[in-house]
C-alpha cells in the first residue's frame, strides 16, 4: 500500500486518536527517554549539556525542558502518522528509533540552529553523538507509549 493510501485508509475517528495519543506519547517520551538518555551521556561525560534544564528559551521564556516536551509532542505526531509506514519498511522497534534518531536530529542541525543563529561550526562530535543517541531514545519511548495508548479502547 503506498503512503498515501495508508494515510487515506485511516477512518476519522482515527485520524484525532492517532494525534492525541502520538502527541502525549512525544510529550511523555521526551521527559523520561529523552531526558533520562541525556542524563546518563551527562553523567559519563559523554554529553555537555544537563537534563531538565530550566533556563529560559526565546522568545516566549518556557523552560527549556517544558520547550522539549512539546515539541517532543509534535514529533509525535508526525510519528503517529509515520508509524504504520516504518513499520512495515524497518519493523516496529527499529522504525521508530530511526526515525527518532534521524528526523529530529536533522531538522535540529539544519532548521533550529540557523534559527537560533546557532553557527555550523558548533556542532562537536560529542554534540551530534549526544543528537543522535537521545532521540532515538525519544523514538523508543515515543513508539512504547503510543503503543500503550493505541492498545486502550476509545
Amino acid at each position: 500500500m503506498a503512503p498515501l493510501d495508508m494515510l487515506r485508509s485511516l477512518t476519522r475517528g482515527e485520524r484525532p486518536r492517532r494525534i492525541v495519543i502520538g502527541f502525549v506519547a512525544g510529550f511523555v517520551g521526551t521527559l523520561i527517554f529523552h531526558q533520562g538518555m541525556l542524563g546518563t551521556l551527562h553523567a559519563l561525560g559523554i554529553a555537555p549539556i544537563a537534563p531538565f534544564s530550566l533556563q529560559p528559551t526565546s522568545p516566549l521564556g518556557v523552560p527549556e525542558v517544558w520547550s522539549l516536551a512539546f515539541w517532543g509532542g509534535v514529533w509525535g505526531i508526525a510519528y503517529a502518522f509515520a508509524e504504520g509506514l516504518l513499520t512495515r519498511w524497518l519493523g516496529y522497534w527499529l522504525g521508530a528509533t530511526l526515525f527518532g534518531a534521524i528526523l529530529p536530529t536533522l531538522a535540529f542541525r539544519f532548521i533550529v540552529m540557523p534559527l537560533k543563529d546557532i553557527p555550523a561550526g558548533n556542532v562537536s562530535a560529542s554534540l551530534l553523538i549526544t543528537g543522535l543517541l537521545v532521540n532515538a531514545a525519544w523514538g523508543l519511548g515515543t513508539a512504547f507509549f503510543f503503543m500503550l495508548g493505541m492498545r486502550r479502547k476509545g
